[in-house]
């Protein structure tokens, strides 16, 4: 089982003090993470204001940064709310050469067109599939065999409807026939719920700032390596699983 990092998000240090932002800062995170057991990162790449930017000089210098601070694989987002104009976004993506995959909300507008464009540089895709319908979607772009994993990942769920909701999903992924790998994950109070629950499926997971600021018992996070730290306790990682 995978254990992916997710360092920092849309998030800004307004949230948590130790949200990492500069590239010296996302790279020194990333490095504590995997040593923490982490064996993959996901960030938001920023400018020098602290803007979210898909620009090439932005993200291919700080993904390359990052990884060789960490050494492992490093993705990054495309979400439409980075740059809401589809062709610029496609433009933008098109010029990226460093990130070893990137995450596509199939919720978004011209997700297929994202996909496709990552595909065509090189690129690994995350398909972010947030409901039975973004499935669907999965599904009939004729993508689906090509993606590097699918991102199990209800957004703004309640810790009592989560369980359910992905157990929705992933009979809609069986039912379509998509069998990439899958990493599942939730956020505010149905990350540690979906996260344990990835594990009880046998399945790749992530934690991160992105995704939650508190521990698993509701105490207030110190960093993402202490929420790395807290998921490998509870079993997620590259642990050998006993039958």
């Amino acid at each position: 089982m995978l254990l992916q990092a997710a360092l920092n998000g849309d998030r800004t240090t307004a949230a948590h003090p130790a949200l990492p932002v500069s590239v010296e800062q996302l790279a020194r995170d990333a490095a504590a993470c995997v040593a923490g057991g982490a064996r993959a990162i996901h960030l938001h790449p920023r400018d020098l204001l602290g803007r979210e930017r898909l620009d090439a000089e932005v993200v291919d210098e700080i993904v390359l940064e990052v990884r060789d601070a960490c050494a492992v694989p490093v993705g990054v987002s495309t979400g439409a709310w980075i740059e809401p104009d589809l062709e610029r976004r496609l433009e933008l993506v098109r010029a990226w050469r460093a990130p070893d995959y990137a995450s596509v909300n199939l919720s978004e507008p011209g997700a297929t067109a994202i996909m496709r464009a990552l595909i065509g540089a090189g690129l690994g895709v995350e398909a972010g599939i947030a409901s039975v319908e973004d499935a669907e979607r999965l599904a009939a772009s004729g993508w689906g065999g090509q993606v590097t994993r699918i991102l199990v990942e209800p957004a703004r769920v309640s810790a009592a409807d989560a369980i359910e909701r992905v157990e929705e999903i992933h009979t809609a992924l069986d039912r379509l026939g998509l069998a990439a790998p899958r990493l599942q994950h939730g956020d505010g109070e149905a990350a540690w719920v979906l996260l344990t629950d990835a594990i009880r499926r046998g399945l790749d997971t992530r934690i991160g700032l992105e995704d939650t600021l508190d521990e698993p018992d509701g105490e207030r996070t110190t960093n993402n390596e202490a929420l790395v730290r807290a998921a490998r306790a509870l079993g997620a990682g590259d642990r050998v699983r006993s039958s």
